[in-house]
């Protein structure tokens, strides 16, 4: 297969940018105002995970909503991740990223305010549409803005180091939030650190725009949006014990709607998405890290946020900084993949970094079933460590393995893999756990009918159920339903296991050149 991307005959024009950024100090500040949409998103995505309980609480999701909950975000983003960096290569990257800093702030107030678990899901769905708008024209202006090679790898480093930063900073100020104000509180975060953004984005940013944009393609985007949601739809239907004629009939969707995708790609002169760019090893392999580490970073917060309030019984807060030495390492194993790509080659850097992704998930899986909050921090210092290295070499190999005036497309491409990492953490992980949970939590049969729903649905339920029966029957239910939780905390660790070890082969191969 060949290792070198298929370029259209003839020259091929520069990007168009307006008003080039000479200055090293500008091109630095322009760095930091992109960081304030990563920072969000990041923080959003770790606090909404400490408000789950919270929110599960007082809406009483059902299991299946629950997931919805968490997932209808990243799931409509990662959908209309590659329509809307056409689009940014199109009508100009930085009208388009302030365009969904505006709207993700309005329809962040509106999330704040849910009344019904439905209304979160609609809300997170929209908040997706617009977070598609800002991620990738984050990247991709950063890959313009930053010409000299080893700046830019500097660059992208901390441009990743934001998403752990964010990841580190969400449950401090969630945790903070929770403990004085609702849940709704996590999604008006977004106000004040968007609104920066929109004054400084018009100074500081240039704007820039691919001279010879492929057309938006309205037919490929649902397309694109149905196989992703097909196969996750057909993974949580799976989890949550639906009919074997839903799941099959939900992947048969996604899988047909994928090759229906490629296939109009593959024809059209002027493709939404080159798939042909797959054809480079480098950056499908760089692609497939960037999947897999976040696909273990996200799935292991997800049942270590529960484990934390649930099991342990910490509040948010306290639950935050437990989980803050592992996000820190993060950053700074982010900041030295840059110096260690420059004694070793990036292959071996990221087969180091996810081979700590599998001791991470190893030490979970051997140590955490007796539900050992020690494995459980230990473990995610681990792994946290693994996806710093992995992931920030990743998309620098993903981002500079195409030609400059395709890089909208390939950011893109490279936050969809994001995306579907974090989505498919928590489809395929949080539907495992719960499909563990509900095979293995004993309820009291003194409960009535309703309870007895509840507390078998999710553990969140079991310890509402518990705290309207003190004594010996509380203190029973909370018992079986830990251990169940912790079951299926074991079980998911082995699925990360043996998924980090595949990955860390395939990528030694991939990128060794």
């Amino acid at each position: 297969m060949s290792e070198t991307l298929a370029r259209p005959a003839g020259p091929v024009a520069p990007p168009v940018m307006t008003s080039p950024i000479s200055s090293p100090r500008r091109r630095w500040a322009a760095l930091v105002v992109l960081m304030l949409p990563v920072l969000l998103v990041s923080v959003d995505n770790t606090a909404l995970s400490f408000a789950v309980p919270s929110l599960a609480r007082d809406l009483q999701p059902s299991a299946t909503q629950l997931l919805w909950i968490v997932d209808a975000y990243p799931l409509v983003l990662a959908g209309l991740l590659v329509a809307m960096g056409s689009v940014g290569d199109r009508v100009g990257r930085r009208r388009l990223l302030l365009v969904g800093a505006t709207g993700f702030a309005v329809v962040s107030a509106a999330a704040a305010f849910a009344p019904t678990a439905a209304w979160l899901i609609a809300a997170r769905a929209a908040l997706g549409f617009f977070g598609a708008m800002l991620m990738p024209a984050t990247l991709s202006l950063l890959r313009n803005i930053f010409v000299d090679a080893q700046e830019r790898r500097k660059a992208i480093a901390i441009w990743a180091s934001g998403f752990s930063g964010g990841a580190a900073l969400g449950p401090i100020v969630g945790g903070w939030l929770l403990e004085h104000y609702e849940w709704g509180s996590i999604f008006l975060m977004a106000v004040p650190v968007l609104v920066p953004l929109l004054v400084l984005g018009p100074v500081l940013l240039p704007e820039s725009r691919d001279p010879d944009p492929g057309p938006v393609d309205p037919v490929g985007i649902v397309l694109a949006v149905l196989a992703l949601g097909g196969l996750v739809f057909a993974i949580k239907a799976a989890g949550a014990d639906d009919s074997a004629v839903v799941v099959v009939g939900a992947a048969v969707v996604g899988l047909a709607s994928g090759v229906a995708f490629v296939r109009r790609m593959l024809a059209r002169p002027q493709p939404m998405l080159d798939v042909r760019l797959f054809r480079n090893r480098v950056f499908s392999g760089a692609l497939a890290t960037n999947l897999v580490a976040v696909f273990a970073f996200v799935g292991f917060i997800y049942f270590l946020s529960q484990h934390l309030q649930l099991v342990a019984g910490y509040s948010p807060m306290a639950a935050g900084w437990l989980m803050v030495p592992g996000l820190v390492v993060t950053i700074i194993c982010g900041l030295l993949a840059v110096r260690l790509v420059r004694r070793l080659t990036a292959a071996q850097v990221v087969v180091i970094g996810l081979l700590l992704n599998t001791a991470g998930y190893a030490v979970v899986a051997l140590l955490g079933s007796e539900g050992s909050l020690v494995a459980l921090l230990v473990g995610f210092v681990i792994l946290s460590a693994g996806v710093g290295l992995a992931e920030t070499i990743s998309n620098d190999l993903a981002l500079t393995a195409v030609p400059p005036e395709k890089a909208g497309a390939a950011s893109a491409v490279s936050e969809t893999a994001y995306e579907v990492g974090a989505v498919l953490g928590v489809a395929v992980l949080g539907s495992l756990l719960n499909l563990a949970y509900r095979t293995g939590v004993e309820v009291p049969s003194q409960l009535p009918a309703d309870q007895t729903a509840l507390a078998g649905e999710t553990l969140a339920g079991a310890v509402e159920v518990a705290e309207s029966w003190p004594g010996a029957l509380g203190e029973a239910l909370l018992q079986s339903a830990s251990g169940a939780f912790d079951h299926g905390v074991v079980l998911t660790a082995g699925v990360g296991v043996l998924l980090t070890a595949l990955m860390a082969v395939v990528a030694g191969r991939a990128l060794r050149h």
